[in-house]
Order: C-alpha cells, then sequence, then structure tokens
C-alpha cells in the first residue's frame, strides 16, 4: 500500500470529521505592533461548528511571502494558556517564547486554540470526548482536523510562502506536529519536542495515564504503529527531541522508532533528513534543545 492510500486510512481512524471542502472563512479582530513583531489576533471559520481563535505572527522587516510555522501548543493541564503558549513561553518550554524567537528568524508563525483550550474552554476534555464519541466524532481527530484546516487557511495568505510551511510543538504540540506532518504533505518539515511516544512502550510501562483522553484514537493500534505513523512523513526533513526521563516517551519506545525510521529514510534515499536528539532531561525544553529546533528550522526550512 502506497503511503497516499496509508494516509487515507490513517485518516479514517479518526471518526466522522468535518467536510475539508467548506470554504474557510477568518475575521481579523485586532492589529497590533508589538516589541517584537507584527500581531494579528484572528477568528477562524475551519470546521463548520464552533469558531477558532488564533494568531498570526510576522516579522516587523520585510513585506513576505514568509516562511511559515504552525506552531501547535502544549496541554499541561492548563487548558486557560493555549494559543498565548506562542507568544508567552511555557514553564517547560526556554525562552524566549517562539513567537519572539521565530519571527527574528523570518518566520512568520500561525498557533490555533484547540478545542477545550484558551478561548475555546468551558467544557471539559472528557466531556468533550463524551458528546463526541457519541456522535461518532473522536477528540483528537477533530483537533487534527483543525489542524489541517490551519494549514489550509495559511495557503489563502499572501504573506506565506506556500511552499515553506513547517510544523513545531512541545509535547501534546509535538504528538499534533508528527501527526499533521504525516496527513499533509504540504507540511515540510517537521520538529517535534517530548511527544515521540512509542504507543507499545507506553502500554509496557504503565504509562498511559500520562497522557490526557484526547489522545486515544479506536482501532489505531490495530492499523498502525506510532513509527509506522512518522514514516508518513519520510522523505521530508523530521527533527525529534526527547528527554531519557520523559516519562511521556519511553526510552526503549525511542529506540525502536528511531531504528525504523532510519531505515525508512534510507530507503527513500534521505538518510540525513531524519534526526532524533536525546538528552539526560525529563519533559522540558533545554536551551541546547532551542539551539537544535532553531539550526535545523535554517538548514530545512
Amino acid at each position: 500500500m502506497n503511503a497516499e492510500s496509508r494516509r487515507q486510512e490513517l485518516y479514517h481512524l479518526l471518526g466522522d470529521l468535518p467536510e475539508r471542502d467548506v470554504h474557510i472563512g477568518s475575521r481579523r479582530i485586532a492589529g497590533l505592533e508589538c516589541e517584537h513583531y507584527l500581531l494579528e489576533k484572528l477568528v477562524l471559520r475551519l470546521n463548520g461548528i464552533e469558531d477558532v481563535p488564533a494568531y498570526f505572527v510576522k516579522p516587523k522587516s520585510g513585506e513576505g511571502p514568509f516562511p511559515t510555522v504552525l506552531f501547535n501548543h502544549s496541554h499541561g493541564g492548563n487548558y486557560r494558556l493555549g494559543k498565548d503558549e506562542l507568544l508567552r513561553g511555557n514553564v517547560y518550554l526556554s525562552d524566549p517564547p517562539y513567537a519572539e524567537e521565530l519571527t527574528a528568524l523570518g518566520y512568520a508563525v500561525l498557533c490555533i486554540d484547540a478545542w477545550g483550550f484558551g478561548e475555546r474552554r468551558g467544557r471539559t476534555e472528557s466531556e468533550l470526548f463524551k458528546e463526541m464519541l457519541w456522535n461518532g466524532q473522536v477528540l483528537w481527530g477533530m483537533m487534527v482536523f483543525d489542524s489541517l484546516r490551519a494549514v489550509d487557511y495559511l495557503l489563502t495568505r499572501d504573506d506565506v510562502d506556500v511552499e515553506r510551511i513547517g510544523t513545531l510543538g512541545m509535547s501534546m504540540g509535538s504528538t499534533m506536529a508528527w501527526w499533521t506532518a504525516a496527513l499533509d504533505p504540504r507540511i515540510r518539515v517537521c520538529i517535534e519536542i517530548g511527544g515521540l511516544t512509542d504507543y507499545q512502550a507506553l502500554i509496557e510501562t504503565r504509562g498511559l495515564d500520562q497522557h490526557g483522553i484526547y489522545y486515544y484514537v479506536p482501532g489505531l493500534l490495530k492499523a498502525f504503529t506510532t513509527a509506522q505513523i512518522n514514516a508518513l512523513i519520510a522523505p521530508r526533513p523530521h527533527l525529534g527531541i526527547a528527554g531519557i526521563y520523559d516519562p511521556l516517551t519511553p526510552p526503549r519506545g525511542l529506540e525502536a522508532i528511531d531504528a525504523e525510521l532510519r531505515e525508512v529514510y534510507r530507503a527513500a534515499g534521505a538518510p540525513d533528513a531524519w534526526k532524533l536528539l536525546r538528552y539526560a532531561t525529563g519533559h522540558f525544553e533545554t536551551q541546547e534543545m532551542r539551539f537544535e529546533v532553531v539550526q535545523f528550522l535554517r538548514e530545512r526550512l
């Protein structure tokens, strides 16, 4: 089975999703000139069910089109933060916040509030999961759908270089980065921090409760391993970063994923496009990790 067929198989595991070809609506509700970048506050119509608040930041100098990063915010039990993680950072992210870091490098960045986070909070994660389950939907599927539609939105903007779109995130944002990149070849570069979890290793280490209920997709393990999902990103550049003391990403699972993806990328003729870096740390981003993220973006996007 070819990669596109496998993408369709993976996509169909995500429950009853909205139509992909519905027109995307967008409203610009504020434009601010901040110290380090220009900020647009947006409301996007991505799924036909509820509006999706978003931030778009870009460098102060230059008119674009800019290479652009879809930044995926983390979870951390902080439902209030959401997309503000892009602007403010987080306790487990290095400084400066990614809005400042990326725009200084010449990138534009989009970040949306995931279901139940930021300006979309009001219902608990458990409540969302249960209601969607009754309706044949999967919470993670609806989250991924919004991210795919966010890429659709980026393609409507004249200031975005549509040939240079990447995705980046930590923790839940890391998982979103590799799922989105696996399902959407328009993502040219994937960088993920602290979220490359091998499912079988997580079961073996009894770590299922390390992840929220949003994470679990019915029937997924019958069709895919973590490595097989990530193989759909090949041969596009992919940087994985993990801490060896991070319980969310068991070390034996990382080793298995790395071995399989090394072979996948070698067979695809791009052995240098996959890179997994592991550090003697827990679930947080160090300054050395940030350095590697920046270097990878500079070289690949």
